[in-house]
């Protein structure tokens, strides 16, 4: 077992409270943005904090060790096998969703009350549908996403300056990075194989998609339109025009199981003065810029759609809910909400000149509440107080703005 690792705080705190304690702790996150070493981390903290001695069990259903583990069944017997019955046994399970009927080991288990229960998984319904009904009460979500802005200063080592920024920008927060030289052909080779992975496995395997030439174009089409909106008739559409008939239907069908295997992220859009969400057309994010510029080769012209990106990841990461807002004809590029504090963001990459401002500035203006409002973008000369909406660099909000 590979135990070194940077320490993820963030995630830990989450965490922290329920170590020990007779509920399934459950840590969801795209492929490769560290779920097993934060599993490690786990770990560490339980052998450091000694609680209730336990023993530590650890599967892993990417390694071959692990293969015979089929179903749930094996995955019982297998445990059985391992245990030390005069001891707690803290149990890790990697990659849950490889084992059949999973969630009927997860029930006996946590039945028992002889373990505290951690797992991962790769897929944004886990632990949803039938399943919360069958293990409702008994787990809590933890989801983990690639590195923060923070986290990758930590984990590369750099000043907080615009290069690093630059740097963040064009290669996203997959923590295997410091591994490698962060140049363009490296990093971008290494990313593809992420995305390859995610694609046949998480997408094409798991939900035995057959037209995989569409699914790939598909993905391109939503990481040239990231931050515009997108809707099933308008990509069906497109692909009319492209001599490609394919129904609105499929498409949809196909978006959603991109977004469960937490490749993008789907932002619905809230009408402020309706207080209703719109039921069509949404904005698309990547969980790492990264595999999107493995994908569609990064420009500095698309810098508006890469910094929306970023400013929304940073928003998830973070603990927030978010939506697009609309009010009359104006766009409010996120609203955020984490249970306890409300805030309205227009995200741009230059104010240049006044009508830039008046836009920003302007649609935050017609929100008629207290809740605080922001203007970020990339100017290093920022403007004042502005009838009470304040102005950050991307920097600045991106190393400062937490939950």
């Amino acid at each position: 077992m590979i135990k070194k690792y940077i320490k993820r705080d963030l995630y830990l705190s989450r965490l922290k409270p329920y170590i020990g304690k007779n509920i399934i702790k459950t840590i969801i996150g795209q492929r490769r943005v560290g779920k097993s070493f934060l599993l490690f981390q786990i770990m560490d903290e339980i052998l450091k904090t000694g609680v209730k001695e336990s023993e530590i069990l650890y599967i892993n259903k990417e390694l071959f060790d692990f293969d015979a583990i089929k179903n749930y069944a094996d995955l019982l017997n297998f445990i059985k096998k391992q245990e030390k019955k005069e001891k707690k046994t803290a149990i890790f399970i990697d990659e849950i969703q490889d084992i059949v009927h999973f969630e009927k080991a997860l029930r006996h288990l946590q039945a028992s009350g002889k373990y505290d229960i951690y797992c991962t998984g790769s897929n944004a319904n886990l632990l949803s549908g039938e399943l919360v009904t069958y293990l409702s009460g008994r787990y809590v979500e933890i989801n983990v996403f690639s590195l923060s802005y923070k986290e990758f200063l930590v984990f590369h080592k750099l000043e907080n300056n615009s290069e690093a920024l630059i740097k963040y920008m064009k290669y996203g927060g997959m923590p295997y990075l410091i591994n490698l030289e962060l140049v363009d052909d490296v990093v971008y080779d290494y990313l593809k194989n992420i995305y390859n992975s995610i694609i046949l496995k998480d997408v094409v395997a798991r939900f035995n998609v057959r037209n995989l030439a569409f699914l790939e174009k598909l993905v391109r089409y939503i990481a040239d339109n990231v931050g515009s909106l997108v809707s099933a008739k308008k990509i069906s559409d497109f692909l009319k025009s492209q001599k490609i008939k394919i129904s609105t239907n499929v498409v949809l069908n196909y978006l959603n199981k991109l977004a469960l295997a937490l490749l993008i992220f789907k932002v619905s859009r809230f009408d402020i003065k309706g207080k209703r969400i719109f039921e069509v057309s949404e904005k698309y994010y990547f969980e790492d810029l990264g595999l999107r510029h493995a994908i569609l080769k990064y420009q500095q012209g698309d810098v508006n759609k890469i910094l929306e990106n970023l400013i929304y990841m940073h928003l998830k990461t973070c603990g927030f809910e978010v939506v697009v807002g609309k009010i009359g004809d104006k766009e409010i590029d996120f609203i955020a909400e984490n249970g306890q504090k409300k805030v309205y963001i227009q995200v741009a990459y230059l104010i240049v000149d006044k009508k830039t401002r008046d836009r920003e500035f302007g649609n935050l203006l017609a929100i008629n509440d207290n809740h605080p409002k922001i203007v970020v973008s990339m100017d290093e000369v920022l403007l004042d107080n502005y009838a009470g909406i304040k102005h950050m660099h991307v920097r600045d909000f991106l190393s400062n703005f937490v939950e």
